[in-house]
């Protein structure tokens, strides 16, 4: 059977999972899809002064308590922040799809997210494993929802229930 790597992704968390038979095929369900590891943004999760010194932007007190506006170019940093985050998702993708001889890789994120993801792909997973994207959030469902949506779209192979 080929074997896959999902990665499932939202602005804050990305879980990856791979596709594993079931170890007694007569008597259990499967292939079933196996959650190996889990990555947090925390930027995203963080806020107000744990990650800016000034909560408010774009404003200062000079000298006669006269205000100034500026741009302290926070955008850029948080840009830079989901970019590294991305980067550090691609790098779990590559070492899980090496661990578990993985032949094809399923990226289902928010659509910006996959964005950036999707820019490290291309540049840094080898050329061999097949990518697949989905745009669309499913970070909070079970593994056994995100099989059944994903085999819905002919994306992974449907699960064999076994009768009991």
């Amino acid at each position: 059977m080929n074997q896959f790597v999902v990665a499932v992704i939202d602005g804050t968390r990305a879980r990856f999972f791979t596709l594993e038979p079931a170890e007694s095929p007569e008597y259990q369900s499967g292939p079933n899809l196996i959650e190996r590891d889990c990555l947090t943004n925390t930027t995203n999760e963080t806020q107000g002064r744990d990650l800016w010194a000034n909560t408010k932007t774009g404003r200062n007190r000079g000298a006669g308590s006269q205000a100034h506006g500026y741009d302290d170019h926070r955008q850029k940093h948080l840009n830079e922040f989901e970019r590294s985050f991305a980067k550090e998702i691609v790098n779990k993708i590559i070492h899980l799809s090496h661990d578990y001889h993985a032949q094809e890789v399923i990226v289902v994120a928010e659509p910006k997210i996959l964005g950036l993801v999707r820019e490290f792909i291309t540049s840094q997973v080898p050329k061999t494993l097949k990518v697949q994207e989905l745009p669309k959030d499913l970070c909070k469902l079970k593994a056994l929802e995100i099989h059944e949506y994903l085999s819905d779209k002919k994306m992974l192979p449907r699960r064999q229930i076994v009768a009991r």
